[in-house]
C-alpha cells in the first residue's frame, strides 16, 4: 500500500510572518466577558480562544484588526 503525505504550502496571499507567541502578553476584555483573547506582538495582532490556548491563534495586521473591530461594532458578525 503506497504512503500518502500531506504538504502544507502557504495560503495564497498569506505575507505574515511566523510569530513566536510563547511570551505573548495576552489580554481579555476590559469586563472581563467571552472566551478571546489578544496579543500585539512584533506590530502584529494575535487573537486566539482563551478556553484552548493551545489551539491556532489568527494573526492580523493593524489595517486588518482595525476592519475587524469595525465590523463586529457595526454588527457585520451578529447571528440573525
Amino acid at each position: 500500500m503506497a504512503e500518502t503525505t500531506t504538504q502544507q504550502r502557504p495560503l495564497m496571499g498569506w505575507d505574515k510572518p511566523e510569530l513566536d507567541l510563547t511570551n505573548a502578553q495576552w489580554q481579555s476584555s476590559s469586563r472581563g466577558v467571552g472566551d478571546v483573547q489578544i496579543a500585539f506582538v512584533e506590530g502584529f495582532i494575535a487573537m486566539r480562544n482563551s478556553g484552548r490556548p493551545e489551539s491556532p491563534s489568527l494573526i492580523f495586521t493593524p489595517d486588518e484588526w482595525g476592519a475587524f473591530v469595525s465590523g463586529a461594532r457595526e454588527g457585520e458578525f451578529d447571528l440573525t
